[in-house]
């Protein structure tokens, strides 16, 4: 894990960069922006091989959420992670496909509530041309 150092860097070239951001593809897009995001709130930021290990707290921690709601989304076999001893550790890169995963789920149910407006306003059209 190496953390850089980002502290310093001025806001125009941030400004380039998002604007250069905006002419790449979406994944290096992504990468950019939240590089510029993390500098803009002065965060931190950590390079981290996809086979480092978490813990179950760093990843709670990571995730905004309990330990307890962790363990049950690692019993339902939601998060991939191995044992060390009776330790479970979870894989970075399986962390991220989790992530993935949720963002995915996510917007794939704002849509669904976004559709059902309209499919509420075509069944009433419907329902009125029948009558």
């Amino acid at each position: 894990m190496n953390t850089l150092e980002i502290s310093g860097i001025p806001v125009q070239q941030l400004d380039e960069l998002d604007a250069f951001a905006a002419t790449v593809g979406p994944e290096l897009r992504d990468v950019l922006l939240s590089l510029s995001r993390c500098v803009r709130d002065g965060d931190e930021a950590v390079v981290v091989d996809g086979s480092d290990t978490l813990t179950p707290t760093q990843v709670a921690q990571r995730l905004g959420m309990s330990r307890t709601h962790l363990y049950k989304l690692l019993d339902r076999g939601e998060i991939m992670f191995h044992r060390v001893g009776r330790d479970r550790r979870i894989r970075v890169e399986d962390l991220r496909k989790f992530e993935a995963q949720r963002q995915m789920d996510r917007r794939e149910l704002a849509e669904r509530f976004a559709h059902q407006h309209q499919t509420a306003i075509a069944a009433t059209d419907e329902i009125a041309d029948l009558l």
